[in-house]
């Protein structure tokens, strides 16, 4: 089974840039794709044909949103943290399938000069309590972009970054919470001690040519769900978004 997620800085700009050859080559069972910027009806729906598709849309237009791609329809799907304040922003998806479940999110950034960092970490207190609950629940992979590089080898150049949206003791702390309440991130624990793996590359300097990057995205798994998993990889050649898609692959 392959799952694959991506942050794709915008769906209708993914769209032009070839997301739908891209899935047609890829054949995911699950897709879950983050920062949509986008409404179902923005889209021509064909784009997603076979696809069972669930969008966690921002209220606000053209900002963050989410959504989850399956071949096999989902027993339920639901939305949110279930903090109306939060919630509007469609950060949060959940798809229910018969033996675990599949979420995606796409955390808060910290923003320049860390002038959300307060907000991003209550967000990340109260997530990591409801990926817990859910966990509890019946096992869970989660995905998406946690705009967190967790380690120093996740990103190029840590030591320039330590106080930047992303990499604060702050952030990293709390990744490592949410990994404490029963999670494994699977990538990291496939690939322990390999640099030069990124997610990301900001658009200036040339940074993605000359890999100077950020591993921001993830697949965590359920411990439970540990004994399944075949590999993790990263896909840092296709284009399309500042992100490149993470995939995970299950039993």
């Amino acid at each position: 089974m392959k799952l694959i997620s991506w942050n794709v800085n915008g769906l209708r700009a993914a769209l032009r840039a070839g997301l739908a050859d891209f899935v047609a080559r890829e054949k995911p069972d699950v897709l879950c794709l983050q920062e949509i910027k986008a409404l179902p009806s923005d889209v021509d729906a064909s784009v997603f044909d076979g696809y069972h598709v669930t969008w966690n849309p921002a209220e606000k237009k053209g900002y963050s949103g989410v959504l989850i791609a399956s071949r096999k329809p989902p027993l339920k799907v639901t939305s949110g943290l279930g903090r109306p304040n939060d919630d509007s922003e469609g950060r949060v998806l959940v798809a229910e399938f018969e033996d675990f479940q599949v979420a995606t999110i796409y955390t808060p950034n910290s923003q320049r000069g860390l002038t959300r960092l307060e907000y991003r970490l209550q967000w990340d207190a109260a997530m990591s309590a409801w990926l817990s609950d859910l966990n509890l629940a019946k096992p869970v992979v989660l995905s998406g972009d946690l705009n967190c590089a967790h380690e120093e080898i996740d990103l190029a150049n840590p030591k320039e970054n330590r106080r930047n949206a992303g990499f604060t003791s702050e952030e990293r702390a709390s990744l490592s919470a949410i990994l404490k309440t029963g999670f494994v991130d699977s990538f990291r624990a496939l690939h322990p001690g390999e640099p030069g793996h990124y997610s990301w590359w900001t658009y200036r300097s040339d940074a993605r040519a000359r890999n100077i990057g950020w591993r921001l995205d993830y697949w965590l798994v359920s411990q439970h769900l540990w004994p399944r998993v075949q590999n993790a990889r990263i896909l840092p050649e296709v284009q399309g978004s500042d992100h490149c898609p993470v995939v995970l692959e299950l039993t």
